[in-house]
């Protein structure tokens, strides 16, 4: 298919990265919510699945430029799982093929998808065009009761520990690569976000600034992980919440407060419970059993779309015949949804957000709890935090992630402070001058500088212990560091 035609100039050459330039008429697109179902009344469960695709880009090219890692698993197959590169393509392509076929075939498939802006531009800096097309096949009118994309951070950053100047320019970025890629009219169809990593963070300065950015940027969604938030009282969500829209509240130092809906994904092993369609059988469960006023539930899930055995190798399998059992079965009234799609259903039977339960990040009932009567100030929420990671072991303001068993911090100072360290002056250089000619994200400079910027925030390079992917790291900020000092000059 061809090329998005844009009403808007200043993009990069081909194949460089579309990261900014275009903010002022990002903020001027208006969202277009989806229809609700046509068979409401019959809707007694559903069920949303999210693919999560990503592939970190690294200095590992010719001369150590940057490549994808794709790129890297392709020259080098005979290091590690590198021959699964090919087969990661396929996944990349396969719901191109997929939908259409299901739907060609009287089927009504849903899938939401979210690529990271580390794998869209990888895609096309490598010239997989066929890929590309497939996906856009399934972007555009057609297909878009079927599938819905979901919004992400462009380098794939650890939310909790991402620099929280940071935040915006990872939202703006991703949303910038996609218009690039499928147009504006897809842009105006995205309006939930998928966390890297899923990881909520729970600080109340980043959670609100994160609460905040999306909506300025036209999200109204947010999917979290079950045990990354809690009730108001600190106890955790009951068994009825998990399969109902939820109010994350989110209040940061100053007492502010921000509010957005999310849909709960729910504990498990993500890759199976997605490739073996588990949400469609947990959801068939549901629709006989579900006694709650708020109706219908809906069971969230998200998996990585190409790691591990499952996800290649029995999610073709198990993929396509729950599209023909549903539409064998209507009588069952088990369906599947979007997102989007399934907050429309409930905003058409006169549900709002008053209806849906309240919740927080995780450990955040500890802190205000802590506050006491104080008044909510920065100083008092830092005493307040000091004071509980001194007195409680299992107080943490790191967030909470899919996993539980790792820090994203811990033994990464190596990578943290050069990250740390590259924001600050790339803020200290730009932030002024966007702010006296908002044209200088237009430029060549601006562009390359805030890519190593949001590149060197990869949560990869931080999740596999020091070595090859912590160097990875420092090169980029050494890089990123060089840019700005020359800038400087």
């Amino acid at each position: 298919m061809p090329r998005p035609t844009l009403p808007w100039s200043t993009c990069p050459p081909q194949g460089e990265p579309v990261l900014s330039g275009w903010e002022q008429e990002l903020s001027q697109v208006n969202r277009c919510p989806p229809s609700p179902p046509q068979i409401i009344p019959s809707i007694r469960a559903a069920f949303a699945c999210a693919l999560h695709m990503h592939q970190p880009t690294i200095p590992a090219g010719e001369d150590g430029s940057l490549i994808s890692h794709l790129q890297y698993m392709l020259m080098h197959p005979h290091e590690g799982d590198n021959h699964n590169a090919p087969q990661f393509l396929w996944c990349y392509r396969r719901m191109g093929d997929w939908i259409p076929q299901l739907v060609a075939e009287g089927c009504q498939p849903r899938i939401m998808l979210d690529y990271s802006g580390n794998l869209l531009w990888g895609l096309e800096q490598m010239g997989q065009e066929e890929v590309l097309d497939a996906l856009r096949r399934i972007t555009v009118d057609t297909y878009a009761p079927y599938v819905e994309w979901l919004g992400t951070c462009w380098g794939h950053a650890v939310m909790p520990s991402t620099p929280i100047a940071d935040i915006e320019l990872h939202i703006r970025a991703w949303q910038h690569q996609f218009v690039a890629l499928f147009g504006v009219e897809a842009l105006q169809r995205v309006q939930g976000f998928s966390l890297p990593e899923m990881h909520l963070p729970n600080h109340p300065d980043t959670l609100f600034t994160l609460v905040t950015c999306l909506k300025r940027y036209g999200y109204r969604w947010l999917l979290v992980q079950e045990h990354s938030v809690e009730q108001l009282d600190g106890s955790p969500l009951p068994y009825a919440a998990k399969y109902v829209p939820n109010v994350l509240v989110a209040r940061n130092s100053h007492g502010e407060v921000a509010e957005i809906t999310v849909l709960i994904k729910t504990q498990g092993s993500d890759t199976k419970l997605v490739a073996q369609m588990q949400p469609y059988h947990e959801a068939k469960y549901l629709a006989t059993h579900w006694q709650e006023s708020l109706s219908p539930p809906c069971v969230s899930q998200i998996a990585d779309g190409e790691n591990g055995g499952v996800m290649m190798n029995e999610y073709p399998r198990d993929f396509m015949p729950v599209w023909h059992e549903i539409k064998a079965n209507p009588q069952a009234g088990v369906v599947g949804l979007n997102g989007s799609e399934y907050l429309a259903l409930l905003a058409a039977q006169g549900v709002t957000t008053d209806h849906f339960p309240r919740c927080q990040a995780v450990h955040q009932h500890q802190l205000w709890q802590a506050l006491g009567d104080s008044p909510i100030t920065p100083e008092t929420v830092a005493a307040a935090i000091a004071h509980l990671e001194q007195t409680n072991p299992d107080f943490s303001m790191e967030g909470a992630s899919w996993t539980n068993h790792l820090s994203w911090v811990k033994g990464y100072e190596t990578v943290l402070q050069p990250m740390e360290r590259l924001s600050a002056e790339f803020h200290r250089i730009y932030d002024p001058l966007v702010a006296a000619d908002p044209q200088v994200t237009q430029s060549p400079a601006y562009r390359e500088a805030l890519l190593y910027l949001l590149t060197s925030q990869t949560s990869c390079f931080r999740y596999w212990g020091s070595g090859r992917w912590t160097d990875y790291a420092t090169t980029i900020c050494d890089r990123g560091m060089a840019l700005l000092q020359a800038t400087s000059v």
